[in-house]
């Protein structure tokens, strides 16, 4: 598939930078999530794949296989999501390489770190399997190993809820080189499959080798199913014995020999880790008697033809070139009888070398001797310290020493540990005495107690345990404000101190503040002072907020924005709302009077006109001229007439409808009768225009 996805955003989140793998299904990107600043792995459906509904149904279902999985040692999932015909699934970004590239860079591995990184791989199949998962896909490629030294299984690309389980039809998923026989012959598979499967990795960390070759996968197949592989220890005898046993019974091709767990695997491994020197007495040539005649009846003789045609293409010249004939034979046999008798003349030489070379040494050197020469028995020197020898330099002046040094010894520096000739023995004394090579402990620089405080804890094991001394590490958990989470608080013993094999080691790591939660009390209809009080009761901080509320009585709690019996951090703040009653309303205007034409009451009329609405006064219907103060042409109450329209009486309140304050009494009232009123002084208050309605 070509990299049209580099650069592109999913979702308008993840932003695709680089390819960094591809796998049978699906190719993996690193991305960035823009939403969350950080990067991820993101799996693609291989286009070509994509357009198959089954193959979809698979990769959706690998997505909610590991979105159920929750486990260091296992690869975490984030999102799974279909954007643009695109099916992907969103994963954690793991730095680091896999262990296939860890064994081709390294070789064999030290029993030790196979040990550790087997318990790590068990211990992420036993949380799969607790949740009904089965990977069906165990294998160095899929699992990667962390620079911590940790490590994640990833890749549940086919594994399979066993709830929903199906036979799949003429296909063997899995990696050939790693499949279990009823993964070979098509059986239904369990949780003892994934265990045969890490059997097999485990045989690879050990001897670098795979337990089975062919040059054909239908041929590796049959191995699976019908063949015992090489035993361990056979091609690295620094194996434990117990790990071997270990080993083999998990790769037992009869289920019922096999580990029934992880669980049970994860037991024998801490037991062994306890006790090397441990032996299981397992039978580490597995039984195939149950096995045998459905192993005839399962494999195919498609599958056999196979296998022959694959055998039959390497040799060139098909079955007649192993074909022999009798005159061949004749003569094959004979030049091996001739070698094998040559051979066997060479070596029976040699141990009769080899033997006279002892028995001159031992005694007939002593024999031949003339019998004037001094013969003494050597001591015993083996148990003692060597400044012992020098101090005592009269006792042994008959000898002479040779100090040759072990290195590898646990003895303390100076401990004879053999001497040759060994004690007893009569050697002859020479005028230079009696030579004795002494084989004597260099003793073992002391191994300090590293400093791990502020070291994260896994690390700090890893440390120890490279330390090579089978310590039995301890590790303890503790609260702490001031150091940060899985990182160590305190160690025992104490950094500088010396370290023996064996001995114990305490890890006291952090786990964060310890954080007591309490209970949001319930503050509704509350006072202030009320719900102050319960909050300082509860060690929690209030905040008050006020707001107008037609529900609450005022002056009470009418929200808080936690929920009564909420579980909180002590010294959490929380927000309750004071009512303050209804909000206010804003005051009604009198109602609208189309045509009526009265005035509003204290209103400006600028320049003496009449309100919208209402009509020219000096074309009233009947001819009637109103007073300036009576705009409508109504009659006012109390009495007015037309005929004397400054007469009427003034309005309620003491002023006119015009606004104007009632004249004083001895005062001219301005009549409407056609005289002049000054300029601003007219009834109508505020007015520009001096002049009175038109009569």
């Amino acid at each position: 598939m070509d990299d049209m996805y580099i650069g592109k955003f999913l979702d308008d989140r993840y932003e695709i930078r680089e390819r960094i793998g591809t796998g049978g299904m699906a190719v993996v990107y690193k991305a960035l999530d823009h939403r969350l600043n950080r990067f991820v792995a993101i799996k693609i459906l291989k286009s070509d794949l994509a357009q198959d509904p089954e193959l979809r149904r698979r990769f959706h279902a690998e997505s909610q296989a590991v979105a159920m999985l929750s486990h260091p040692n296992i690869v975490s999932v984030y999102d799974v999501n279909h954007s643009e015909n695109v099916d992907y699934i969103v994963m954690e970004l793991i730095e680091g390489i896999t262990l296939k590239q860890y064994i081709n860079r390294k070789g064999i591995l030290n029993w030790k770190e196979a040990l550790h990184f087997t318990t790590q791989i068990a211990k992420a199949l036993e949380h799969a399997h607790s949740r009904g998962i089965i990977h069906r896909d165990i294998k160095p490629h899929n699992i990667m190993i962390l620079k911590d030294g940790n490590v994640k299984v990833a890749d549940f690309g086919i594994a399979r809820l066993l709830t929903t389980q199906n036979t799949l039809t003429q296909q063997t998923l899995g990696s050939v080189h790693y499949i279990s026989p009823e993964q070979a012959k098509g059986s239904a598979v369990d949780a003892r499959s994934d265990i045969y499967s890490l059997g097999v990795v485990m045989y690879e960390m050990l001897t670098s080798r795979l337990p089975f070759e062919g040059e054909s996968a239908v041929s590796i197949a049959v191995q699976h199913i019908s063949s015992i592989p090489l035993q361990p220890r056979e091609i690295n005898p620094d194996i434990p014995v117990g790990l071997e046993e270990i080993t083999m019974k998990a790769m037992s091709p009869n289920l019922s020999a096999r580990y029934q767990s992880a669980t049970e695997l994860l037991e024998d491994l801490e037991d062994f880790r306890k006790n090397p020197s441990i032996r299981f007495n397992y039978s580490i040539v597995p039984s195939m008697a149950d096995d045998l005649d459905s192993t005839k009846q399962i494999i195919p003789v498609k599958k056999v033809n196979e296998v022959e045609r694959a055998r039959r293409r390497v040799s060139g010249n098909g079955a007649t070139r192993n074909r022999v004939t009798p005159e061949e034979y004749r003569k094959n046999r004979s030049k091996s009888g001739r070698t094998t008798m040559l051979v066997g003349t060479f070596c029976v030489a040699i141990l009769l070398v080899l033997l006279v070379a002892f028995m001159w040494d031992v005694a007939i050197k002593d024999w031949l001797m003339p019998e004037n020469e001094q013969r003494i028995e050597v001591l015993n020197f083996v148990g003692q310290m060597l400044d012992q020898l020098e101090d005592q330099n009269e006792a042994y002046i008959n000898y002479r020493f040779d100090v040759k040094y072990d290195y590898r010894s646990d003895k303390p520096e100076g401990y004879i540990l053999k001497q040759e000739p060994t004690a007893g023995r009569t050697v002859t004394l020479t005028d230079t005495g009696v030579l004795v090579t002494l084989t004597v402990s260099a003793g073992q620089e002391d191994t300090l107690m590293p400093d791990i405080i502020n070291k994260d804890y896994r690390l700090a094991q890893n440390e120890l345990n490279n330390l090579e001394l089978n310590l039995n590490i301890t590790l303890a958990e503790q609260h702490s404000d001031d150091v940060t989470a899985g990182y160590v608080i305190d160690q025992s013993p104490k950094a500088g101190e010396v370290l023996t094999p064996g001995m114990s080691v305490t890890i006291v790591y952090s786990t964060g503040p310890d954080v007591t939660y309490v209970k949001v009390p319930n503050l509704l209809n509350a006072t202030e002072s009320r719900a102050k009080s319960l909050l300082e009761a509860a060690r929690l901080e209030g905040r008050m907020v006020e707001e107008y509320d037609d529900t609450t009585q005022k002056g009470r709690v009418s929200f808080q924005n936690y929920q009564p019996e909420t579980e909180v951090p002590i010294g959490t703040v929380v927000e309750f709302y004071i009512s303050l009653g209804p909000a206010p309303t804003q005051p009604t205007p009198p109602p609208y009077n189309p045509g009526g034409g009265d005035v509003q009451p204290g209103g400006d009329n600028p320049g003496g006109d009449v309100q919208p609405g209402g009509e020219d006064p000096g074309t009233q219907p009947g001819g009637d001229t109103p007073t300036p103060g009576e705009p409508g042409g109504e009659e006012q109450p109390g009495g007015g007439s037309p005929e004397n329209p400054g007469e009427g009486q003034t309005e309620p309140g003491g002023q006119e409808p015009g606004g104007a304050d009632t004249p004083e009494p001895g005062t001219d009232t301005p009549e409407g009768g056609g005289e002049d009123v000054p300029a601003g002084t007219g009834e109508f208050g505020g007015g520009d225009n001096g002049e009175e309605p038109n009569g």
